[in-house]
Formats: structure tokens, C-alpha cells, sequence
């Protein structure tokens, strides 16, 4: 059995937290018909990421932000099937309000909407690609989770499902734990992630002395 000692816990929301991935793949996959693109490579490509930053690759002379806003109205409209994925809702209820927050790759509307939706706890502090300059894979997202909760990064943990999410919290100085819902281990390794597990159901939780937090797997 593996354990993990640390302060503070950072969850990437879509594929760790939240399934959302039909509903991902049904805006992305109708995006790419549109525009003439392969679908399946958009929505490899679109994983993990803020969706401006798919866009401004795929459509380099397009209007970003048109574009940003209709695949946003169409993620938020479409909230058939997300729901939380094994383990996410008993881990998060175990562990102290101070300890934990979501970082995600998508706008803070689509963020709520999706947190609602699977019923899932809403954390104190939220930090989304609204509120940072520059998404995953660059570690900025991770880097100001862990200063909403008072850590530095090399003390917290990140959960992630997607490559770019993980190099982001390497990149921050966090350690990774990768769940195998939405990549393969190839991958996951491949990006830099110190443990694998397949979901949050194999994780247990132990709250400590000096509220240190203690992960079993």
C-alpha cells in the first residue's frame, strides 16, 4: 500500500471529479463537424485544456472569442449524463472545507454548472481559467490553488486525468496522482505522474496530527 502524506489536496474537476466526458465530447465533436475538422483529434486535443486555447490552434484567423463564447453556451446547455465519478463525493465530504479546492480548465460558469449538476460539494475558493492568464499545462492554475489555501504547492497533492493537467502540477511542484478514466497509462506516466490509480474509490483518507492528510491506495 501506498501513502501520501500532505496539506492540501488540488482536484482537476472533469474526469476526476465529475464524468462529464459525453457531454464534452457531444459540444466538441459537433464544433469539429462544423469547421471541417476531425473530431475525435479535437477532442483529443481539447482535453484538459481551456477551450480558447483549442480554439486559437484550430482557427488562427477566426474570432476566438465567438467562437469561445458558443462552445461555452453549448457545454453549460449540456448536462446530460454528468455525473460524480466513483469515490470523488465520500473523499471530498472526509476531508477538512481549509484543505482541498477544484482546479479546472473551464470558465467559472461552466465550472458551477457542472459541480451542480453532479451534485458534487462546492470548495470555499474556486480557481478556473477565468481566473488565470495562462491554462494547463503551464502551472499557474495549480501554483494559485495552493496560495488559496495558505501551501505551498510542494506540499499539496494534485489529482488529474489529462497529460496537460498533470505537467501543470509537476510544473507548479506538486505532487500528481493520475486516475485512469480518460487516458491511458502511457500517457499518464508519460506526463510526469507520480502515482496511477483508477478512480477515487481505491483512495482512503486519514486526517492527522496538525491536520496533515494522509492518502492510502
Amino acid at each position: 500500500m501506498t501513502e501520501i502524506v500532505c496539506r492540501g489536496i488540488l482536484f482537476d474537476l472533469d474526469g476526476v471529479l465529475a464524468d462529464s466526458t459525453p457531454a464534452v465530447e457531444r459540444v466538441w465533436h459537433g464544433w469539429a463537424a462544423e469547421h471541417g475538422f476531425v473530431p475525435e483529434e479535437v477532442v483529443r486535443r481539447a482535453h484538459g485544456r481551456p477551450s480558447m486555447t483549442t480554439i486559437r490552434e484550430l482557427l488562427p484567423d477566426g474570432d476566438h472569442e465567438k467562437e469561445n463564447r458558443e462552445v461555452e453556451r453549448r457545454e453549460i446547455a449540456d448536462t446530460d449524463g454528468v455525473v460524480p465519478l466513483p469515490g470523488a463525493l465520500a473523499l471530498l465530504c472526509g476531508l477538512p472545507e481549509s484543505a482541498w479546492t477544484i482546479v479546472t480548465s473551464c470558465t467559472r460558469p461552466l465550472a458551477q454548472v457542472r459541480i451542480a449538476a453532479a451534485g458534487l460539494p462546492v470548495p470555499e475558493l474556486l480557481v478556473t481559467s477565468t481566473d488565470v492568464r495562462r491554462g494547463k499545462p503551464d502551472p499557474e492554475p495549480y501554483l494559485k490553488g495552493a496560495e488559496f489555501l495558505g501551501f505551498a504547492a510542494a506540499d499539496c497533492v494534485v489529482v488529474e486525468d489529462a497529460p496537460a493537467g498533470i505537467r501543470a502540477g509537476k510544473a507548479a511542484g506538486a505532487r500528481v496522482l493520475a486516475v485512469r478514466t480518460t487516458s491511458p497509462d502511457a500517457d499518464l506516466s508519460a506526463a510526469g505522474a507520480d502515482w496511477i490509480v483508477d478512480d477515487l474509490s481505491m483512495v482512503t483518507l486519514r486526517v492527522g496530527e496538525g491536520s496533515a492528510l494522509q492518502l492510502s491506495f
